[in-house]
């Protein structure tokens, strides 16, 4: 209801040990007085609880402030009742800032602060959306600019603080836009599962140092990814075939990829990896997850034996973006509600034409055109940048039957 010409707002804040029935006695007091709701928030932090209810009044103030003070009174709670003039309507915030550490220090936040600040940004509300593998702070902010120009700036700002004070910082846009992502893709090797596929097989050769170099050049940016592709897997000809199988069966998950995929899934999300590495090792793993669209190069194999080469359509860094695109039109989502995963250069395309870009433990090249950094080792911090909370996925998991509590895939 909104305020009406002549009646004074009311801001009432209530503290205390938080136990049931505050809200009701605060709530019934008020409505024996001529008060209309404007505005109510709420936090308990440690089990103590700050209520904020700002109010519309049409009576006396001072005979308000009375029964609300007795009213908490006589339920051990303290209360402060301040009247002034409207301050007018709050608008929606513009940004959603997740600051992600292990830990996240006073000297950080007060760094991300007066950052914030300098850009005139103001803090509207702060939650905990994460307390374990990562300390997870959900700041949102309001800016009094509303162009690429700030957003821009606002990142770089707070990417040069994440850097300086070893925490993570992602900066989205608010509203619905940030609610609407529907379609999730992963690069495989170092993001979804741990390790290089091809360094793997390679090793079966014997030749994983010598592809391990090529691996990390091209995952710099320092060589073309079809090229070097080419080239790694030239020395896995006559490797017999079985050792593709050895591969599958040894792959690790990063932590927290089980949990994100099936959380994501919960959420009504469409997932799937796009990958440099190879459909034959990664298919059984993309059944176990249930993903919903696996791309990948395929390695040539005649006569129960490997030779070297790759046969189809090359997946290179043009390759995944195209391929992103591919999934959204066959889903029927619009590229602005897709989100982008991965760690290397190869990755670039795809990160810059998703909705959202995430950059996970990734090279330099790959970082400085991400949305947002992940330099922790929990693929899970992926949920905490969009806004779901480990009491979310704990609760859905136990609903489910799902033992939790440990920070593994």
């Amino acid at each position: 209801m909104a305020k009406e010409s002549g009646d004074t707002t009311v801001l009432i804040t209530v503290t205390g040990p938080d136990k049931p029935g505050v809200t009701s006695v605060l709530m019934g007091a008020l409505a024996g007085q001529k008060v209309s709701l404007l505005d109510v928030e709420q936090v308990v932090i440690r089990r103590r609880l700050t209520l904020g209810v700002l109010v519309s009044a049409s009576g006396d103030p001072e005979e308000l402030q009375d029964v609300v003070e007795q009213a908490m009174d006589s339920v051990g709670i303290d209360v402060i009742v301040e009247v002034g003039p409207d301050t007018g309507t709050r608008r929606p915030s513009s940004h959603a800032v997740v600051v992600l550490g292990s830990p996240v220090t006073a000297r950080a936040f007060r760094a991300i602060a007066a950052e914030l600040a300098s850009q005139r940004g103001n803090i509207d509300s702060i939650r905990g959306v994460a307390d374990y593998p990562l300390t997870g702070l959900e700041l949102m902010v309001s800016t009094n600019r509303d162009d690429i120009a700030a957003d821009s700036a606002l990142r770089k700002g707070l990417a040069a603080v994440a850097v300086d004070h070893g925490v993570d910082i992602a900066v989205e846009r608010g509203g619905l836009a940030r609610r609407a992502k529907r379609l999730i893709v992963f690069d495989v090797d170092s993001t979804l599962i741990q390790g290089e596929v091809i360094e793997m097989l390679a090793a079966k050769a014997g030749k994983e140092a010598e592809v391990a170099a090529v691996t990390e050049a091209a995952m710099r940016g320092e060589l073309d990814f079809s090229e070097s592709l080419h080239q790694r897997v030239a020395v896995l000809a006559g490797l017999d075939a079985s050792v593709i199988d050895d591969v599958a069966s040894s792959l690790q998950l990063t932590p927290g990829a089980r949990t994100t995929v099936r959380t994501l899934h919960r959420l009504g999300y469409h997932c799937g990896v796009v990958s440099g590495g190879f459909r034959q090792v990664i298919e059984g793993l993309a059944h176990e997850l249930e993903l919903d669209f696996v791309r990948a190069n395929t390695l040539e194999i005649v006569n129960g034996k490997l030779t070297g080469r790759v046969v189809g359509e090359v997946i290179d860094r043009a390759g995944k973006a195209k391929a992103l695109r591919a999934f959204a039109d066959q889903v029927g989502v619009p590229m602005e509600q897709t989100i982008a995963v991965g760690d290397g250069a190869n990755d670039i395309d795809m990160l810059s034409v998703a909705g959202l870009g995430i950059a996970f433990n990734a090279k330099p090249a790959l970082r400085e055109v991400a949305d947002a950094a992940l330099s922790h080792p929990f693929l899970d911090a992926v949920l905490f940048i969009l806004g779901v909370t480990r009491d979310e996925i704990e609760a859905a998991d136990a609903a489910d039957g799902v033992v939790r509590r440990v920070p593994l895939g």
